[in-house]
């Protein structure tokens, strides 16, 4: 069976350690691959090795860093289809959420390019006589990623095209789940031009990926994932003088109005709960209608729906689709069987039950039926924990202002959106949801490449979001100089605070 191993200094190769896991296809619950396991060691030498490669690369120019991403993204694009049946193997989504991640992913490629400009700092002449100040934005050095399993190359594309932009050394630790992709974009940046050593690939145990966060060699870390492992890694990091970025759990909600467009609402929200099979930091599980009138007719609208979803192989194309595939495990498939259990216990209605679903041919898949609960209320866990997939739940609230208070309350602010016709309700909204990333009648609102994406409340730990001018500021650091050119004129010693003016 293949072993997708480590890459590292420009080749990939296997853990000294002779260990490998198998990596699973949800969609059997079949093996199709291993991934090596990497030691303490080799976590440190991979390290090392960014660590070296780091002078030659951050005083290569500006221009030429782009030239090399200009190239990796026109090999994305070449091989998109192979990276595409990677996720699919090894993920489960369905064949076009594959292509479309990919797309997001390369979106952020695309804005790296513009690094000679996104890094031109500041620059004032003349601030007092003969003297000008400019700023300089720098590279950290090296950057470490540890990213999930929900997106397995967009998440990636995220950090290091921008850091490697920067002048920035990487070293990433993709999840075991489906590790495979992040390997295949590591070959692809060295076709593209990417010096060895530059972007490195570690597969190893969570606990020997603490170095990633602790090496003094290390400078910055971007992690997405659980919101308990968010703030460990943001705490752990800051403490040995990292910066960090950190993205966490989330519980997105949509308001619908009684206003709203019923049935652009319905296929919305039909989208944003249970495409990728609702494992998505920006998923929406949570419709919070505004009236019972409204609530009935989404109900009505939904279940038949919920019940038709096409659910399936993710690698099948075109008409024969499917419209979700298999969550990414066995562990997950129980984890969220068991909110559905626990939904039923705490006395929501269950409106359509995902629960004992079989796909003819797949009786060993991961698959969960699409779900649907009504009175869903808050003091119940399947409002409170992020379940992370295909469950939708509708709350009913008596105006807008009650709606608005439920969604703030909650203790994630990643996403939130609204369905409504009225203007003023709908800026109303933008302004006084606690959450970092709002739609308007738009019901999974991830920002374009060159906006930054972040939350707010506990999705989020650090002050700088993920790509977009975030991005470039996080993997920078600004040096401000003040120049003075002798062009003789007398100078005299001054031991009061200098004003320059």
């Amino acid at each position: 069976m293949t072993i997708t191993g480590n890459f590292i200094g420009g080749k990939t190769s296997l853990s000294a350690s002779n260990e490998t896991i198998p990596v699973y296809d949800p969609a059997t619950g079949k093996p199709v691959r291993e991934v090596t396991q990497s030691t303490a060691q080799e976590v440190a030498h991979a390290i090392e090795v960014a660590h070296n490669a780091f002078e030659g690369w951050s005083r290569t120019s500006p221009l030429r860093r782009a030239r090399v991403l200009f190239n990796f993204k026109a090999l994305m694009e070449q091989h998109r289809d192979e990276l595409a049946a990677l996720i699919v193997s090894e993920h489960g989504k369905v064949w076009s959420d594959a292509l479309g991640e990919l797309t997001r992913g390369m979106e952020v490629v695309e804005f790296a390019c513009g690094i000679p400009h996104l890094i031109k700092g500041e620059n004032s002449a003349d601030v007092a006589t003969g003297v000008d100040s400019y700023s300089l934005m720098q590279p950290l050095g090296v950057v470490a990623g540890i990213t999930p399993f929900n997106f397995p190359a967009m998440v990636p594309l995220w950090m290091f095209p921008i850091a490697l932009a920067c002048g920035n050394t990487f070293v990433l630790k993709p999840p075991a789940l489906d590790p495979s992709a992040s390997v295949r974009m590591a070959e692809l940046l060295t076709e593209a031009g990417l010096p060895d050593g530059v972007f490195n690939v570690i597969h190893c145990s969570n606990e020997d990926a603490e170095q990633l966060y602790t090496d003094p060699r290390v400078q910055a870390v971007s992690f997405v994932g659980s919101s308990g492992v968010a703030e460990h890694i943001y705490k752990t990091a800051s403490a040995h003088g990292k910066r960090v970025q950190a993205f966490g759990a989330a519980k997105n909600h949509a308001i619908v109005m009684p206003d709203a467009d019923l049935d652009a609402t319905v296929n919305a929200i039909m989208g944003g709960a249970f495409g990728s099979a609702g494992e998505r930091c920006m998923a929406l599980p949570v419709v919070v209608a505004v009236g019972d009138d409204t609530a009935d007719k989404l109900i009505a609208a939904l279940t038949p729906l919920v019940k038709a979803l096409r659910v399936g192989p993710g690698m099948q194309k075109g008409s024969e689709e499917n419209e979700m595939g298999p969550v990414v495990s066995a562990a997950h498939q129980k984890k969220v069987l068991g909110y559905i259990d626990k939904g039923v216990e705490e006395g929501a209605k269950l409106v359509v039950d995902g629960r004992n679903f079989q796909v003819p041919g797949h009786a060993e898949g991961y698959y969960v039926g699409g779900t649907l609960f009504d009175n869903v209320t808050a003091d119940m866990v399947i409002w409170r924990e992020e379940i992370f997939g295909p469950v939708l739940s509708i709350m009913r609230a008596p105006d807008y202002e009650t709606a608005l208070k439920l969604v703030n309350s909650h203790e994630f602010g990643n996403g939130s959106a609204i369905f409504t016709s009225n203007g003023h309700t709908g800026r109303d909204f933008v302004r006084e949801v606690q959450a970092g990333m709002v739609g308007v009648n738009v019901p999974v609102p991830v920002p374009m490449a060159f906006h930054s994406f972040g939350g707010w409340k506990r999705s989020v730990f650090g002050a700088l979001n993920v790509h977009g001018p975030d991005g470039v500021r996080f993997y920078t650091r600004m040096k401000t100089a003040t120049v003075r050119w002798p062009s003789g004129q007398k100078t005299v010693s001054e031991f009061s605070m200098p004003t320059l003016g």
